[in-house]
């Protein structure tokens, strides 16, 4: 059966907060996408309001609850009941990695196409301290409109990759890229034990079709949270 994982943008900390209790006890983990307004245009927690590329993540204008969780004031909404993976469509992902590990990931996923030189990047993988690696997963995400081939240098650095279902990333409720499926294909073909979640455009239609071509991560963010049944939302899409 394959694994559905709720997709939260949260506006702020309190649409973060409802946006869990929605789905605590439905999904034992959820995603969460970081946009800065700089690497994708959308903005989120805990960047709300605060777009500029000379925006720090420890300024102290940044969402107080974000301040405290990452300096061990307080726990992510719900940490007892839910994990959580940070999908960081930031332009700093590197720069401050090990700050987002202070969020208590169970996932980070890093988006090739913010990272820059991927040699470099490659390096950054291979020397991430031991005691992150044993504790959070770490996974690459790519664009359908970034050659697939550009992460092959990078599989056996990562524990999965994160295909993007939709052209236009950092928001919700887009069109689905068919590209993505044969995105699905070479990496099956070349890495047929990589495992693959796919973000974006998962519906009851297209769920099925990812499954079919190997997903085994599906992260759905418009399906479930207008859902008027998440329960049977979920295990529908687990049941693809």
């Amino acid at each position: 059966m394959v694994e559905v994982i709720p997709a939260i943008l949260p506006k702020d900390y309190d649409d973060l907060k409802d946006k869990i209790a929605i789905v605590r006890g439905y999904a034992s983990i959820v995603q969460i996408d970081i946009c800065d307004g700089i690497f994708v245009k959308n903005i989120s927690w805990p960047f709300y309001g605060q777009a500029s590329k000379d925006v720090d993540i420890m300024d102290q204008s940044l969402d107080q609850h974000f301040l405290n969780i990452i300096n061990e004031r307080e726990g992510m909404p719900f940490w007892e009941d839910v994990e959580f993976e940070l999908d960081l469509m930031v332009s700093d992902a590197i720069t401050n990695f090990d700050i987002y590990t202070k969020l208590g990931p169970r996932r980070i996923i890093l988006h090739i196409e913010a990272v820059g030189n991927l040699e470099e990047f490659k390096h950054f993988l291979e020397g991430i301290d031991p005691y992150i690696r044993d504790s959070i997963e770490i996974g690459i995400a790519i664009n359908t409109t970034t050659g697939t081939e550009q992460i092959f240098p990078l599989i056996p650095s990562v524990d999965f990759v994160q295909l993007m279902g939709i052209e236009n990333i950092g928001f919700q409720g887009q069109d689905f890229d068919e590209r993505v499926l044969g995105q699905v294909k070479i990496l099956k073909e070349k890495f047929p034990d990589i495992m693959i979640s796919v973000d974006g455009s998962v519906n009851f239609e297209t769920a099925p079709k990812l499954v079919e071509a190997g997903v085994e991560r599906l992260i759905s963010g418009s399906v479930i949270f207008n859902s008027n049944d998440i329960i049977d939302t979920i295990e529908q899409l687990k049941n693809s």
